[in-house]
């Protein structure tokens, strides 16, 4: 399987996806709503899951979903995805969140964690092995 974004192989730590958070992205509090975290977390691991195996996927479970500190308009995201294990229909991938903030971005906060199970799917959207027989 091959993995671009694997940090032991290349040695340069890349995000999976990277955004910078708006005003429509808040909540009533003002602070980055949390479901739309979720969803680019959602995103991020579709993107890890791609990449590490030539498949169709589809997210079967989000879990340990840890948010740690809030997330601001203005804020450059990052989303890290590493494979933790990979099954015979399935990869489960640990997304960390960091934001970068300030005018020269000089703080880098680590805000979110998140366990991530996507399942490798045909066209039928069947689960299918990963890992060629």
């Amino acid at each position: 399987m091959n993995n671009p974004h694997n940090t032991q192989q290349s040695g340069v730590r890349e995000p999976a996806i990277r955004m910078v958070m708006m005003p429509r992205d808040t909540n009533p509090l003002g602070s980055i709503f949390g479901g739309h975290i979720l969803s680019l977390i959602d995103q991020a691991a579709g993107q890890h899951a791609r990449l590490t195996a030539p498949k169709k996927f589809v997210t079967k479970v989000m879990r340990e979903v840890e948010f740690i500190a809030p997330v601001y308009v203005g804020d450059v995201v990052s989303f890290y995805a590493t494979t933790k294990k990979v099954g015979n229909t399935s990869i489960t991938i640990c997304v960390d969140v960091e934001a970068t903030r300030g005018m020269n971005c000089v703080e880098t906060k680590r805000v979110t964690t998140a366990e991530v199970v996507m399942v490798a799917v045909d066209d039928a959207g069947n689960p299918t092995t990963i890992k060629a027989s």
